[in-house]
Parts: C-alpha cells; sequence; structure tokens
C-alpha cells in the first residue's frame, strides 16, 4: 500500500509540473499599456537624454531622466515594503577614450535588485537604456526625444520591476536602466565589469532595446513579431572547448543561445499569439547592444526587440523632408506592442527566478552504440527531476524532451548519439525549469565502473 501510494503521489507529481503556472498568466495580465505610455512620455519629455546633455536641470537632460527612474524604483519598493535595493553604479568616461565622447562625465547606471530567497547571488537581468541621440551623437544640446530608442525598452523595464515586486522568487531580479550605450556600451561594461569583481552568477541578461514600433522602413506593420538576438557560443570558451566542437558538435549551442531558447519556449506556452522570432547573431548586422559587455565575459545574454524597424524614426533629428517625418517621437510607439513584450520579459524573469539552478556540468555517451546515455551534476536546488531534451542536430530549438525523476544519470533507448544535440535542465516542484545546460563532455569509461 505504501509503494503504490509513493507511485502515485510521483506520478501526480511529474503530471503537475506539466501543467502551466497561473501565476505565469497574472503576471501577463498586469502589464499595464497606459503606464508605459505615461513613462515613455515623461522619458520622451525631458528633450534629449544624449549621455553628455544636462545633468543639473531638473526637467531636462540626463540627469533629471535618471534621478526620475531612481525615483521610480524608490516608489515601487516603498510599495513592496523595500523589497528593491535601489541604488547608481557610476565610471568616469573621458574624452581621450573615444572619439564619439565630447568631454568627460560620468556614466551612472540605475539599479534595482529584488533579491531572491534562496539564491540572492543568482542573477537574472532584465535592461533597458537611459540615453537617447540625434542624427549628430556629439550633439549633447539638440532635442532627441528617444521615444522608442530607447525610452521604450526603459519604461518596459520599470513596468516589469511594479509587476514582479509582488512577487516573492528563489532567484534575485535586477531591473537595470544602462547609460553611454550610444557612445560605446559603457554603462553594460562597467556594470558586468562590477558583476565579475563581485563574483555575481548571472543567469542571463535580456537587453531590451526599441521594443515599440511595428511599423517597419520594409512597409511591413506586425504587432505580434518580435526578435530575440543571441551569439551562437561565448567568446570566452578556450581554444580545447573550441577544439571539441568539430567532434562532438555544439556549435550552436552556448550559454546565450540557450537563453533566447528559453525565452522562446516560454512565450509560446503562455502568450501563443506572440510570434518569437530566434536570431542566431550577436545583434542586427555588424551592430551591438548592451548586452555585449555581459557576453563578452562569458555572462549569457541577448537582445529582445521589435522585428521591423523604422530608420527614419531611428538616431534622426526631428525634421520633415519631401513629406518624409524623421525622428524618435511619441506617435512611433505602439503601447500595446511595447506591453506585450515587456510581458515576454517578466514572463521569462520569472520563470527563471522560480527555477532552481541548471545542472553544473552534463556528460554524455553511446559512441557507435544504439542509446545514448547522459550523466550529470545535480542541481545545487531543491529540485523535482529533471528534464532531458534533444533535437535533430539542424534544428533551431529543442524538439523533444523526456522528463526523468530526482537522478543524475539516464540512458535514452534507441536515440542514437550521431543524429542529436542533448542537454538537460532542472525542474523545481512548482514545475518551473532552469536554462538547458548543454552536454560539455562525454563519459569516460572510468566514471561507468
Amino acid at each position: 500500500m505504501t509503494r503504490l501510494f509513493s507511485i502515485l503521489f510521483f506520478l501526480q507529481s511529474f503530471y503537475c509540473l506539466s501543467q502551466t503556472d497561473e501565476r505565469v498568466y497574472d503576471i501577463i495580465n498586469s502589464v499595464s499599456a497606459a503606464r508605459i505610455e505615461k513613462d515613455v512620455r515623461i522619458l520622451a519629455n525631458f528633450g534629449t537624454r544624449n549621455t553628455f546633455s544636462d545633468t543639473i536641470s531638473e526637467t531636462r537632460g540626463i540627469g533629471a531622466a535618471r534621478r526620475w527612474i531612481k525615483s521610480e524604483f524608490e516608489s515601487i519598493s516603498k510599495d513592496c515594503k523595500n523589497c528593491l535595493d535601489v541604488s547608481y553604479e557610476k565610471d568616469l568616461v573621458t574624452k581621450a577614450e573615444n572619439d564619439k565622447i565630447p568631454h568627460d562625465a560620468l556614466i551612472v547606471n540605475v539599479l534595482a535588485i529584488q533579491k531572491g530567497t534562496k539564491y540572492p547571488n543568482r542573477y537574472i537581468i532584465m535592461s533597458g537604456d537611459i540615453d537617447s541621440r540625434n542624427s549628430d551623437n556629439m550633439d549633447f544640446k539638440g532635442d532627441a526625444p528617444g521615444a522608442n530608442d530607447n525610452a521604450s525598452g526603459m519604461a518596459g523595464t520599470i513596468e516589469a520591476a511594479r509587476v514582479l515586486s509582488k512577487y516573492k522568487f528563489e532567484n534575485s531580479i535586477i531591473y537595470l536602466g544602462l547609460s553611454g550605450e550610444e557612445q560605446g556600451l559603457y554603462g553594460g561594461k562597467g556594470v558586468a565589469e562590477f558583476a565579475k569583481q563581485h563574483n555575481w552568477e548571472i543567469i542571463g541578461v535580456i537587453n531590451n532595446d526599441m521594443i515599440g514600433n511595428i511599423d517597419g522602413v520594409d512597409g511591413v506593420t506586425d504587432n505580434r513579431t518580435f526578435r530575440i538576438f543571441s551569439e551562437p557560443s561565448s567568446p570566452t570558451e578556450t581554444d580545447q572547448e573550441r577544439s571539441k566542437k568539430r567532434f562532438y558538435g555544439g556549435e550552436s549551442d552556448g550559454v546565450s543561445r540557450q537563453l533566447a531558447r528559453y525565452i522562446h519556449r516560454m512565450t509560446l506556452a503562455y502568450m501563443p499569439e506572440m510570434n518569437p522570432m530566434l536570431v542566431f547573431r550577436l545583434d542586427r548586422f555588424g551592430r551591438g547592444g548592451h548586452h555585449r559587455p555581459f557576453t563578452d565575459l562569458g555572462y549569457a545574454g541577448v537582445r529582445l526587440m521589435e522585428a521591423h524597424e523604422n530608420y527614419n524614426r531611428q538616431h534622426q533629428n526631428l525634421r520633415t523632408e519631401n513629406g518624409i517625418e524623421y525622428g524618435d517621437v511619441i506617435s512611433g510607439v505602439n503601447f500595446s506592442y511595447a506591453a506585450k513584450l515587456t510581458a515576454v520579459n517578466a514572463i521569462s524573469l520569472a520563470g527563471l527566478a522560480w527555477a532552481p539552478p541548471a545542472p553544473a556540468k552534463v556528460l554524455i555517451g553511446g559512441i557507435v552504440e544504439a542509446n545514448t546515455k547522459l550523466k550529470w551534476e545535480k542541481s545545487k536546488g531543491d529540485v523535482a527531476g529533471y528534464k532531458i531534451y534533444w533535437r535533430l542536430t539542424t534544428a533551431p530549438q529543442w524538439e523533444f524532451s523526456r522528463m526523468v525523476g530526482d537522478i543524475d544519470n539516464f540512458e535514452l533507448t534507441g536515440i542514437v548519439i550521431d543524429n542529436y544535440y542533448f542537454g538537460v535542465a532542472a525542474v523545481g516542484k512548482n514545475g518551473h525549469e532552469s536554462e538547458v545546460a548543454f552536454t560539455t563532455d562525454i563519459i569516460r569509461k572510468m566514471e561507468n565502473k
């Protein structure tokens, strides 16, 4: 009888794991397009947020903008009984460093940290950019409202903090406003280096840069599709790691790529009306975003943004020429769409913040055999079990999965190692999964003894 009860409990637990979490739907429904619109308008009305603009005025320039952002995070924290640690992170840049720097100045970022209950030193980060620019990046006095680029991403980050501050999470979440993006990603560089110096364990960074435009310069209007940019593997990988990929594969399975797949999977599960588009490159062609300073140091990072850009509204002085209106103004932002992409961020942050740590190391075996063997270091978290994922080597997303118990190895019968890639995720008792940990090495014979 006791054995039967145990089996029934085991099956019930796995059935529950296959169900969706109603709290995630509540998060989606709580994201407000009206609040995002209000915040975008406030940010755009600072006139310019150029990194080197006025820092003294209360109504114009980047100084007024960052103080307002900090005050918003502090207000949110007050409402949740001081659940956010709000602070500035500052770094000096000098004119000698870069020809895009007109004068020496402090790059000031705004951080709001919601500490996790179990793993306070593990962080999932959502970022938006504070700064804006017009046609001349050196013009720090002219108007540059930056309504979409990137008041939309910054407003989305503030709104995510409003919504998620109502919940408790096992891992920490950082809501981050970054400066100095237009001059060379200085804000992200400062925070990434700070994280490295203080031994932060970063689960991933979701960089939001332009999440409000639906009318593309290509003539397409689309309020459903968005892009998730991710690079294939970490730039910090060693020659030995790179060499192994020639024989074992995994060229498209770095930590950033797994983060992108996680966001894609969460969107399809909870927001099927949206069309997430995996783009397998660091950023747009030849360009870079504020996730790059983090990936440069080996952290997982992606850029999430609109699918169809309008270049008439980006990096342009406000003007009308030949009947065409130029400039990044409020009328170019679709707030319902920005709310949807904010919700994508929020549910991805929540899912990872509720999940246990991923297995630290996944080994694989099965060379010239009919079955594939997997062995992993168990998660340090409180898990219900592990989910094995596999896909054809040409597939962009994980295609197949199998839930197994709280064990550290499993053999997939009839699955030939040569034809697939494999990974393992840890699944918490609340049903939330970690990011997938890709196989890192083969099982040696001595480990099977």
